[in-house]
């Protein structure tokens, strides 16, 4: 009998070099491109219904029409020297970015539906940077809105200033605010996971969010338990600090954008946090 002939072993298989993770400036610019990767998504799905800005319009355009014009003539609202109408056109604008941002956590919801969000959730991205590109679009979102509003308001006499740097600066308060309350809404749909709990949520505050900030009259009228909560709302610095800045109005921009900031900063925080309840 012969001997069967003996295979010679095989070469070890050779792999790929593993990858490391980033670190350093490296690691930011990953994080970066992550954040601008997820706003694009967002604002991919803006592009598929358009008239959802001219629908979300409506209802900030007759605020500044009818609320405006009528208490511009009762003029019961002491302003100083500043006509109504453009003391009340930068909460208007405000107001309607807040309209976006407070039912935003839907959004994510819907991604949870269509099982998107458990394939984001599996990538070794930060849930931070999703929901910080998730504030991004809904900031765009905001600013595409509140173009809208602004040309409304010249044709209706508003003095808004022309200088661009302050122009600017009231984008960047636009987009601070609006992230904090995206960031509210989010945190809300993690907490409540249900889409009609959030809606019932979101339309529960959204008005007292409104109305117990400096949007409609002054801090100085107000009664003083109410001034104790417009002093920690949001919504009471984004508007300042749109006053002065398109208006003409007293404002402390360094200490309106810094509030801005911490409360987007927290509010991505808390969102980030409470992500994972709704993979469950």
């Amino acid at each position: 009998m012969s001997a069967t002939p003996v295979e010679p072993l095989s070469a070890p298989a050779e792999y790929p070099p593993l990858r490391l993770a980033p670190t350093g400036l490296a690691r930011i610019g990953a994080l970066g491109s992550s954040i601008a990767t997820f706003a694009l998504v967002e604002l991919q799905k803006l592009r598929a219904d358009r008239s959802e800005l001219v629908t979300r319009t409506i209802q900030p355009a007759l605020w500044l029409l009818i609320f405006g014009t009528t208490f511009s003539r009762l003029r019961s609202i002491p302003t100083g020297s500043m006509p109504y109408l453009d003391f009340l056109a930068p909460g208007i604008i405000a107001q309607s970015a807040l309209f976006i941002a407070i039912f935003y956590g839907i959004l994510l919801i819907w991604d949870r539906d269509a099982g998107i969000l458990n394939k984001l959730m599996v990538t070794p991205t930060p849930r931070a940077a999703l929901i910080t590109g998730k504030c991004f679009a809904a900031g765009v979102r905001a600013i595409a809105q509140v173009l809208i509003i602004v040309v409304l308001a010249v044709l209706m006499g508003v003095h808004i200033t022309p200088n661009p740097l302050k122009l600017l600066a009231a984008i960047l308060a636009v987009v601070l605010g609006t992230s904090f309350f995206a960031c509210l809404s989010m945190t809300i749909a993690g907490l409540v996971v249900k889409r009609d709990r959030l809606m019932g949520i979101g339309q529960a505050i959204m008005m007292p969010l409104f109305f117990a900030s400096n949007a409609l009259y002054p801090i100085a009228v107000m009664p003083g338990w109410l001034k104790v909560i417009s002093h920690v709302n949001p919504l009471s610095y984004e508007v300042e600090a749109l006053r002065g800045l398109l208006v003409g109005g007293s404002y402390r921009l360094g200490l309106d954008l810094g509030v801005l900031t911490a409360a987007a900063a927290i509010g991505i925080a808390c969102a980030a946090s409470v992500l994972g309840r709704l993979t469950r």
